[in-house]
């Protein structure tokens, strides 16, 4: 397939760091097969970018950032979509699949703000901006007296919380800085011990329609065997759980040999109860952790913060 032409239609959201993923995804496929391989890049706006003003777990959680680029897949107006895997939910629909796994970046979460800050140190009343439920949860946990503040928006929107007054620092996905470039604004690489990280966080998921066999071969030299595997633990878990943003939880996976090690938590908004275990297995039984360990989580009682957060 060297020097193939083909024209591939690549749907991608506009934010600057879906754009870089997207572009990412397309130079890669353009150095290896060459030229004459033609790949547009379609934007689109999806729900997920046009309702900004609550959090994302009072409309619908981080489906919305996905589910119109989906439509478009499914219905052969696009021929690829490139997403950061943890915006996908537990399930895909069906008739598509994701098809390879590039390498995994950090999968860590980051401190923006004044020079010097850290978490644990930040001063009780400090305002902390965040997105995500789970990120607010694990940062009371290691600092009580923080003040979470929802913000919504793409990485550049958040940080300019900061300047405009509204927090004092934002919480955010390393990755996402690294691959802008924007990594000397990183104050603190949080340990993924302290703060286990979303599942599947700083992985990019190339997904298609489950019928087009030759597009799967192409995209084949993008495939990361080991992310591959810990992704699959860390997407079962999730998809068993059938939770995103709507419910702080955690799964983070790593790889030694033939050996996965899965760490799973769910944890009230406030910090506490928290609901935390650890699987590990043979990495051709990757899906199987990811389920046991939610189903472990789920006999501790963890079903109680979802059922809590239900009633809200």
């Amino acid at each position: 397939m060297s020097g193939i032409q083909r024209r591939l239609r690549l749907g991608t959201r506009a934010s600057a760091l879906a754009l870089w993923q997207a572009n990412h995804v397309r130079d890669t496929l353009r150095a290896h097969w060459g030229e004459a391989l033609e790949v547009e890049l379609v934007e689109i706006t999806t729900e997920g970018d046009r309702i900004l003003d609550r959090p994302l777990n009072e409309v619908g959680g981080k489906g919305l950032f996905v589910k119109g680029i989906e439509e478009l897949l499914l219905r052969g107006e696009i021929d690829l979509a490139v997403h950061s895997m943890k915006d996908l939910p537990g399930q895909l629909p069906e008739g598509l699949v994701i098809t390879c796994t590039p390498e995994r970046a950090d999968p860590r979460d980051v401190v923006v703000g004044p020079p010097g800050v850290r978490l644990a140190t930040l001063a009780a009343g400090t305002r902390v901006g965040s997105s995500s439920l789970r990120r607010g949860a694990l940062a009371r946990r290691i600092n009580p007296g923080l003040e979470i503040i929802p913000v919504r928006g793409n990485v550049a929107t958040r940080i300019s919380k900061i300047a405009a007054g509204v927090v004092d620092v934002v919480l955010l996905a390393a990755a996402g800085l690294d691959r802008l470039g924007q990594s000397e604004l990183i104050r603190e690489r949080l340990d993924v011990v302290e703060f286990c990280p979303a599942a599947c966080q700083g992985i990019l998921a190339i997904e298609i329609r489950e019928q087009d066999q030759e597009l799967a071969d192409l995209l084949a030299p993008l495939d990361h065997a080991p992310t591959k595997i810990v992704a699959a633990a860390e997407r079962a878990f999730l998809a068993r759980l059938e939770g995103g943003c709507q419910v702080p939880m955690a799964a983070y996976a790593t790889l030694a040999g033939d050996r996965v090690a899965l760490r799973g938590l769910v944890v009230d908004p406030g910090g506490a109860p928290i609901y935390d275990a650890s699987n590990e297995g043979a990495s051709d039984q990757a899906a199987a952790l990811g389920r046991e360990l939610a189903e472990t989580l789920l006999g501790m009682g963890a079903g109680e913060v979802f059922e809590r957060l239900a009633r809200r």
